[in-house]
C-alpha cells in the first residue's frame, strides 16, 4: 500500500471534535482520498533539479546558522511523517475546496488520515483554508514547502518552553509544538481570531495557517501549529529580537562576532537601540494597540513582540511612497475612506511577507506578535504572585492581561521613532 494513506473516509475517524473547543458537527464524515507525498517527492525534486547549481548554492548561503534534519538527526523521523501527512492533508483542501460562506463546522471539523504507521488529524481545516486563500496563498505552494520537497529546517531557540521548532526548508513557514490545552484556546478563538483579521487586514498578529495532530503507532497525540514566518524572507536579516516589555530572565548571551548561529536575543539586549520607521511609527502604533486590545480581550498574556532588522540598500530607500507599493489582496471591497480608517490599513511593501514588513527611512523591519494561546489562568496568577514576591522593582513576564498589552504598547512607544 502506498504510504500516502489510504481513504480517510474508510479507515479514519473522519470527523471528531476536539474536547473543550467547539461542539461537534452534526453530519457524517466526508470520504476523501489522500494522494502519495512520495509522488509530491519526485515531483519536488524534479523541480529542484531543473534549477540548476546555482539556486542550490545560494539555497545552502541563505541557510547558514540553520540546521538541517536530516536522517541523523532524532527528530528526523517525527517530521518526516509531519511532511508525509501534511502533503496529504492539503490535497484534501486542494480536491475539496470549501465553498459558500463559512459555516460553524468549517471551525470544528478534525479529519483524521491514516498512513503507515502514524496518523494525521486536521484540525478546522475547511476555515484555515478559507484563511490561506484570503492572504493569496496558493494550496499548491503550500503543499511544496511543507511537505517532502526538502528537509525541514532548525535553529537554536531562547524559548523556555519545552516545544519543539521547525522551519519549512525555505524558511517561509514556521512550525511549533503545542500542548493540547493550548490547541483547545486556539480553536475556541479561531472564529474570533478570523473576524479580527477581516476587520484589520494588516495586524501584527502571526497568520495562522493550520493546526494538527500527530499519533506515531498507538501513542498519544502530539499537536502542532504552522504560521507564517514573521522573519522571512531571511537572507538579509541581521538582528532578531522577542520582545515582552519586561526585565527578568530577558538577556541572552549574544553568540561570537561573526558566529553563523541564527539567534533569536531578548528585551534586554535590545536597549540602547531604536526602531526608526519615519511616518510609518503611527500606524504601527495604533495597529499595536488594536492587536493588543483584542488579546486583551480573549484573556491572553505572555505573548511576543517579534523584531528583526535588515539594512535596506540605496536603491530600496525612499520608496515608500512610489508605485511599487500595493495595498493587500486581502482588503478588496473596501470602499469608503472611513472604513480604510477603521481598519488602521498602510501601504505595504511589494515584497513577500509584505504584512510583517515595514519600511523606515534606512531599515527594514520585520514585526509580529506571536505565541497567542496563553491565558492568564491560576498558573499564571501564582506566577505573577511569585513574580511580585521575588522580583521587587523589576518588571516580569507574567502580568494580568490589561498590564501585559499596556507595557508592550509602552514599549513600542519609548523604542520607535
Amino acid at each position: 500500500m502506498p504510504r500516502g494513506g489510504r481513504a480517510a473516509g474508510d479507515t479514519a475517524r473522519g470527523r471528531e471534535a476536539v474536547a473543550g473547543a467547539m461542539p461537534a458537527p452534526s453530519p457524517g464524515p466526508r470520504e476523501v482520498l489522500a494522494s502519495s507525498p512520495e509522488a509530491g517527492s519526485r515531483a519536488a525534486a524534479a523541480g529542484s533539479s531543473s534549477r540548476g547549481l546555482l539556486w542550490h548554492l545560494q539555497d545552502k548561503r541563505l541557510r547558514l546558522g540553520l540546521f538541517e534534519i536530516d536522517p541523523g538527526h532524532e527528530l528526523h523521523q517525527m517530521t518526516c511523517m509531519m511532511q508525509a501527512g501534511l502533503w496529504a492533508a492539503t490535497q484534501v483542501s486542494m480536491d475539496h475546496p470549501p465553498t459558500g460562506p463559512p459555516t460553524e463546522e468549517d471551525f470544528s471539523q478534525v479529519l483524521t488520515q491514516v498512513h503507515e504507521g502514524f496518523e494525521l488529524g486536521t484540525l478546522a481545516g475547511p476555515a484555515f483554508a478559507r484563511l490561506r486563500r484570503s492572504l493569496g496563498l496558493a494550496d499548491e505552494d503550500y503543499q511544496a514547502a511543507l511537505g517532502p520537497g526538502g528537509p525541514y529546517l532548525q535553529f537554536l531557540s531562547t524559548s523556555k518552553s519545552k516545544a519543539s521548532f521547525f522551519l519549512s526548508h525555505d524558511q517561509r513557514f514556521f512550525l511549533k509544538t503545542q500542548r493540547r490545552r493550548e490547541v483547545q484556546v486556539l480553536l475556541a478563538h479561531l472564529p474570533r481570531y478570523v473576524q479580527h483579521l477581516q476587520r484589520h487586514p494588516h495586524s501584527l498578529l502571526a497568520r495562522l495557517l493550520g493546526v494538527h495532530s500527530l499519533r506515531v503507532a498507538q501513542g498519544k497525540k502530539k499537536y502542532f501549529i504552522i504560521m507564517q514566518s514573521v522573519f522571512f524572507p531571511a537572507g538579509r536579516i541581521s538582528e532578531r529580537y522577542d520582545i515582552k516589555g519586561c526585565e527578568v530572565s530577558r538577556w541572552v548571551d549574544p553568540a561570537p562576532e561573526g558566529s553563523p548561529i541564527v539567534q533569536v536575543l531578548k528585551d534586554l539586549n535590545f536597549e540602547g537601540k531604536t526602531i526608526n520607521l519615519g511616518p510609518q511609527r503611527s500606524w504601527f502604533l495604533r495597529q499595536m494597540e488594536l492587536d493588543t486590545a483584542f488579546l486583551r480581550e480573549l484573556n491572553m498574556t505572555d505573548y511576543s513582540l517579534l523584531v528583526a532588522f535588515q539594512q535596506l540598500h540605496e536603491d530600496e530607500k525612499g520608496l515608500g511612497s512610489s508605485l511599487i507599493f500595493r495595498t493587500v489582496r486581502s482588503v478588496r471591497g473596501i470602499q469608503s475612506p472611513e472604513e480604510s480608517g477603521a481598519q488602521n490599513r498602510r501601504l505595504l511593501p511589494d515584497a513577500p511577507n509584505a504584512l510583517h514588513i515595514v519600511d523606515g527611512p534606512e531599515q527594514r523591519y520585520f514585526l509580529g506578535l506571536v505565541d497567542l494561546v496563553t491565558v492568564y489562568g491560576l498558573h499564571k496568577r501564582l506566577e505573577h504572585l511569585c513574580g511580585t514576591l521575588c522580583c521587587l522593582g523589576r518588571t516580569f513576564s507574567p502580568v494580568s492581561p490589561a498590564c501585559y498589552a499596556r507595557r508592550l504598547c509602552q514599549w513600542a512607544e519609548a523604542h520607535t521613532e
